[in-house]
C-alpha cells in the first residue's frame, strides 16, 4: 500500500483502509519509536499511520521519514503551525483514509493483535446496529501489567461516555477508535488555535448522540513518563477548562442523580478557571442555561473563588 495521500476512484469505498491509526505529535522524536514497532508488529495490517505534527523544534520529521523510505507500513507525516492538539485532531479526522479512525498518543504501546481485537470486536455489534454505534473502547495496563483504573461493569458493555462516567463510575484511562465520519460532523473548536481545549468536549459530543462497544480488554499500554497538562500554570489552561465545565452544567446536568458529588466539584472547577479566565461572577451564572446547573454554581461559588485565590498565591512566582 502506497505512503503517499491517495482517494479511491468516484463510486467505489471513500477509504482505502479500515483503520487510520492517528498519532498527533509535539517534539516526541524520542518516544515516538514506541507506536512506529507497535504498528510494525500488528498481525491485522489493513491500516494507515498518520501523524500531525503539530509545530516540533525536534527533529520528528526527520525520524519519520527515515521510516517511511523502509515502507513497512503506511505512513503519512503532516506538518502544521502551532494549534494545540485539538487543532491537529480535527486535521486528522479530515485527512483520514481509514473508515475507522484510533488515536495513539506518542509515547506509548499497544499488544500486537490490537488492531485484529479491535476489528473483532467491531464486527460483533450486529450490521442493523452498527449505525448507533461510534466504535468500540478497551481497557490500558500499566508497564508492569496492571490494569489502569476500573473494568467497565459487564463485557461488552454497550453504553456512551456519560453513562459509563456518572452512573458506572468507571474510572482510568481507557484506549478507542470511532468512526472516522462521526469524528467528522463534531466540532473541534478551530476556531480557538493554539489555546488547550479539553479531548472530553468531543468525546462528549460523540456520547450524546451514538453508542460505543466497552470490551474489558487491555490492549493498549499506558506509559506515565509523559508530561502532564495539570502540571501547567492554572491560567494557561483556563479557557478550555473553563468551556468544558460549563458544558457539562449546561449539557449534561441530567446525570446529576448519579453522582451529585462529582457535579458539585466540577462546578468549583467551572468557578474556580472562569476567574482565571477572566470572567467575573456575573458572567460565570448568566453563561449557565440550566436551573440546577445555576444552583450547584452558587453552591460551589466560595470554595471555586478560594481554589482561585490558592492558585494566584501558589503560581504567583512561577
Amino acid at each position: 500500500m502506497s505512503t503517499e495521500n491517495s482517494h479511491l476512484n468516484p463510486g467505489e469505498s471513500k477509504y482505502q483502509y479500515v483503520f487510520t491509526v492517528f498519532t498527533p505529535s509535539y517534539n516526541r522524536a524520542h518516544t515516538l519509536h514506541r507506536v512506529y514497532e507497535s504498528l510494525k508488529a500488528q498481525t491485522y495490517r489493513d491500516f494507515e499511520w498518520l501523524i500531525v505534527d503539530d509545530a516540533s523544534k525536534d527533529n520528528t520529521r526527520e525520524v519519520v521519514e527515515q521510516w517511511q523510505q523502509e515502507k513497512i507500513i503506511p505512513i503519512r507525516y503532516i506538518y502544521q503551525e502551532h494549534g494545540h492538539k485539538h487543532i491537529a485532531f480535527a486535521r486528522g479526522a479530515k485527512e483520514a483514509d481509514g473508515e475507522l479512525f484510533l488515536t495513539f498518543d506518542s509515547d506509548d504501546i499497544c499488544d500486537s493483535n490490537a488492531l485484529e481485537r479491535f476489528k473483532y470486536h467491531w464486527d460483533t455489534i450486529p450490521q442493523y446496529q452498527k449505525a448507533n454505534f461510534s466504535g468500540v473502547t478497551c481497557l490500558c495496563k500499566t508497564t508492569d501489567g496492571r490494569i489502569v483504573g476500573s473494568r467497565f461493569p459487564a463485557d461488552p458493555t454497550d453504553s456512551d461516555a456519560l453513562e459509563i462516567n456518572y452512573r458506572f463510575k468507571v474510572t482510568g484511562e481507557k484506549w478507542g477508535f470511532h468512526r472516522t465520519d462521526v469524528l467528522r460532523g463534531l466540532s473541534f473548536y478551530e476556531e480557538f488555535r493554539g489555546i488547550y481545549m479539553s479531548e472530553d468536549l468531543y468525546w462528549h459530543q460523540i456520547a450524546r448522540k451514538y453508542k460505543t462497544r466497552f470490551v474489558n480488554e487491555a490492549l493498549r499500554t499506558y506509559f506515565t513518563d509523559h508530561v502532564s497538562m495539570m502540571n501547567e500554570r492554572p491560567s494557561k489552561m483556563a479557557f478550555g477548562l473553563k468551556t468544558y465545565y460549563l458544558s457539562v452544567l449546561n449539557d449534561e446536568i441530567q446525570w446529576f442523580r448519579f453522582d451529585p458529588m462529582k457535579f458539585l466539584r466540577l462546578a468549583v472547577h467551572y468557578v474556580r478557571f472562569s476567574f482565571h479566565a477572566g470572567d467575573s461572577a456575573i458572567r460565570q451564572l448568566t453563561k449557565i442555561k440550566t436551573r440546577l446547573g445555576k444552583l450547584l454554581w452558587l453552591i460551589a461559588f466560595p470554595l471555586g473563588s478560594l481554589v482561585y485565590i490558592k492558585d494566584r498565591i501558589l503560581y504567583r512566582n512561577k
